[in-house]
């Protein structure tokens, strides 16, 4: 089957969307299927790639490590007729997401939207974030989903709050899976000395984008008074992000800066072994559409203190694998985290024992089957653009059509100069 892949991020950014496109596109291709990749242009991208077509963007779009699409060239229908997608699976309710349906529209390819983020936890990388903005993103996804043929949601939670949205699409609950082949390892602390933390400490870590939408400054909070509690403890930090400046003073500020350890992006390995040495994972984030990090801690027997929020409560099991903390309360994480350390070695095996079935209950494998099982029901069924939908749709868009032409003004001159390179990144 030819499946083509349509995403606002993809590598070498860091984050969820393209990590589950990578994960799932990897193993697609095990089983013998064709994965076709469109997504922007980001600084340090891989010089020879496979399979993937980048199209124009604007770099580090206000102040993120985003990356946003410019005007489409001509060429990309022409790769996407030589490819013969049997599917088109998008990724983004805008952008690059509206260049999906018109390939869907033109090709008569069945459309699937993978809802894998709340939008609204991120509008204040757009110009004129309010309240009003909000809304605006909420409705814009919604009708966008039910412009698609199938919808994917990484979680129950996420299912049950875009169906209370409006959408009316059939959705489907597919989350990203871990290879739990990836993570098993003999849990060692190797890394520990590689770092500077003793053998001894417990060690708190957290896996993630270091950006405002993960609620950072209450993570951060909470484990500087824990450590100014407990002088043995550390915390390791794994990830960047445009926090990370932010982060380091705050710590520094507190006299914490021996005790806090900043490791940056780490290769696949090397975050085995961070998740590995960690003794207990801590995780804040009210904007995640499922827990692709939790699982993945849990997949090398890492407990989890986590707040109950969509993504975290499909995967933590309080008192068994971890610690789902109800509400946001700084005490009730300090709380917990006493909790933690107060437990007998055999209560910490077991703690480790469910944390490893959990994760198998998300592997990849599984999940894989259930997205290639919906690719197959729904290909060959063509499409049909429901006009009146995309209108209201397009209309929306128009919203912020001044700030977007403002944007576009920048680098709109590019294109033209794109368009003729481009071919270098065509299908090999």
């Amino acid at each position: 089957m030819n499946i083509l892949m349509m995403t606002n991020t993809f590598t070498p950014h860091v984050g969820g969307v393209a990590r589950s496109i990578d994960a799932f596109s990897q193993t697609f291709r095990q089983r013998n299927h064709r994965v076709l990749t469109v997504a922007p242009t980001f600084e340090d991208m891989p010089g020879d790639e496979k399979d993937v077509i980048r199209v124009a963007a604007i770099q580090n779009f206000n102040g993120s490590d985003f990356s946003v699409a410019l005007p489409i060239p001509h060429f990309l229908s022409h790769e996407v007729e030589t490819f013969q997608p049997a599917i088109i699976h998008t990724h983004h309710p805008f952008l690059v997401g509206g260049i999906a349906l018109r390939l869907a529209h033109q090709f008569k390819t069945p459309l699937i939207f993978t809802h894998h983020t709340l939008y609204e936890q991120y509008t204040h990388y757009v110009p004129g974030d309010s309240a009003a903005m909000k809304r605006f993103v909420i409705s814009l996804s919604t009708h966008y989903a039910n412009l698609c043929d199938a919808v994917i949601a990484p979680s129950e939670s996420l299912r049950d709050l875009i169906v209370s949205r409006g959408v009316t699409t059939p959705v489907h609950v597919i989350p990203t899976g871990v290879n739990p082949a990836c993570f098993k390892r003999e849990r060692n602390h190797s890394l520990r000395d590689t770092l500077g933390i003793p053998q001894s400490a417990l060690l708190i870590g957290h896996v993630g984008r270091l950006a405002k939408e993960k609620n950072l400054y209450f993570m951060a909070s909470i484990v500087k008074d824990y450590l100014l509690q407990n002088t043995q403890a550390h915390f390791l930090l794994v990830g960047s992000g445009p926090m990370e400046v932010v982060l380091h003073d705050y710590f520094s500020d507190h006299k914490l800066d021996g005790r806090i350890h900043f490791s940056g992006v780490l290769s696949a390995e090397a975050l085995t072994a961070a998740y590995s040495t960690m003794d207990v994972f801590i995780f804040t984030s009210k904007s995640e559409t499922q827990g692709m990090v939790l699982t993945e801690a849990m997949a090398t027997g890492t407990p989890i203190i986590g707040l109950d929020a969509p993504g975290a409560r499909e995967v933590i099991q309080d008192g068994k694998n971890g610690r789902l903390i109800k509400t946001e309360s700084h005490a009730d994480f300090i709380s917990a985290l006493n909790w933690f350390t107060q437990r007998t070695e055999k209560e910490h095996l077991a703690l480790r024992a469910c944390a490893l079935t959990t994760a198998e209950t998300f592997s990849l494998p599984r999940t894989a089957d259930k997205a290639l099982a919906l690719y197959g029901a729904l290909s060959g069924s063509g499409f049909t653009l429901n006009e009146a939908g995309y209108d209201t749709w397009h209309s929306m868009l128009g919203l912020i059509k001044a700030e977007w032409e403002l944007i576009k003004g920048y680098a709109e001159a590019a294109v033209d100069a794109f368009s003729t390179e481009s071919h270098d990144h065509t299908i090999r």
